[in-house]
């Protein structure tokens, strides 16, 4: 089969190709961006900064008290850190502290993530008279500081027979008003409505609703606050420090508070260590649950 081509008349002139411009700054589609050198450098020198901190306080942890407090500060690690891991670990009972802030952590990120993403539900979805009102009083909860409910608690936790008990730091914990607002605003948005009016529709109760419609929705929010209310619940010393005793039932913030001590002078180095100590298992929770946490939220960015 032969293809033969068309010439143009005679006497027609043919006209020149049409070059098209491409507009200034706009990529074409489908180009893939790449990073120049000057991306990485502001990456490293981020990084640098966010690091240095704990690379100091690992090269003080491994100094003396006396060399970590004089002029100029060491920058390179020394040679006590395994004589100073061992000093912080049995001046006080950091097992313990290490397993009752895990406990604590851990039940209060995870009846707050469950409560916050009901209430967060029901104020996103659910028709209910005076669901503004009480929505503008929950979100007002956030501008009281926590100072002023210290001694009510207190009194409430000593009736009870609860001081040095990890109740006293848990129950007051298990619902954060920034967490139902936080839930609320992310469900407006990744919820429609025709997708629980359908479920009803199919003979789904309410339960089953949450489980299957929900919470699978909801589950990269839900990621990103468990990880923000779990942090914070492990670094909490002032309500821990007030309920709770060193000697006692101690979290690891409230065991910090005790490390060091003796002579009437405070060791910087050992408590320095135990800082060091307590931040451990943060790291290993982010280093190995850190991908599943950022799949979490960029599942949760993108809209079919």
């Amino acid at each position: 089969m032969t293809h033969t081509t068309l010439a143009p008349p005679a006497g027609v002139e043919t006209p020149p190709p049409v070059k098209v411009k491409r507009r200034f700054g706009r990529p074409s589609a489908g180009r893939q961006h790449h990073a120049g050198p000057l991306t990485y450098v502001l990456l490293g020198l981020a990084a640098l900064v966010s690091l240095f901190p704990l690379y100091w306080n690992l090269v003080a942890a491994s100094h003396s008290g006396e060399r970590v407090v004089e002029a100029p500060a060491p920058l390179l690690p020394g040679p006590r850190l395994f004589d100073n891991l061992t000093f912080a670990w049995n001046q006080v009972d950091m097992g313990e502290a290490l397993i009752n802030t895990t406990v604590v952590a851990g039940l209060v990120a995870v009846s707050t993530v469950l409560f916050s993403t009901l209430a967060g539900f029901a104020f996103a979805k659910l028709p209910f008279k005076g669901r503004n009102a009480m929505l503008a009083l929950v979100v007002a909860t956030m501008t009281i500081p926590p100072q002023l409910s210290v001694i009510p608690l207190y009194r409430i936790i000593t009736d009870l027979g609860w001081v040095d008990q990890l109740q006293s730091v848990v129950l007051p914990s298990l619902v954060a008003a920034f967490g139902v607002f936080f839930m609320r605003q992310y469900l407006i948005e990744a919820l429609p409505v025709e997708l629980v009016e359908a479920a009803r529709m199919d003979g789904a109760h309410s339960l089953r609703i949450i489980w299957h419609v929900v919470f699978p929705v909801a589950r990269p929010a839900m990621a990103v606050l468990g990880m923000l209310v779990f942090v914070q619940a492990w670094n909490d010393f002032f309500w821990p420090f007030i309920a709770l005793t060193p000697d006692g039932n101690p979290t690891l913030q409230v065991a910090l508070a005790g490390l060091g001590s003796g002579n009437h002078t405070v060791d910087q180095a050992i408590v320095l260590t135990g800082a060091l100590i307590s931040t451990l298992p943060l790291l290993l929770v982010f280093a190995v649950l850190g991908k599943h946490i950022v799949g979490g939220i960029t599942s949760g960015a993108v809209k079919s």
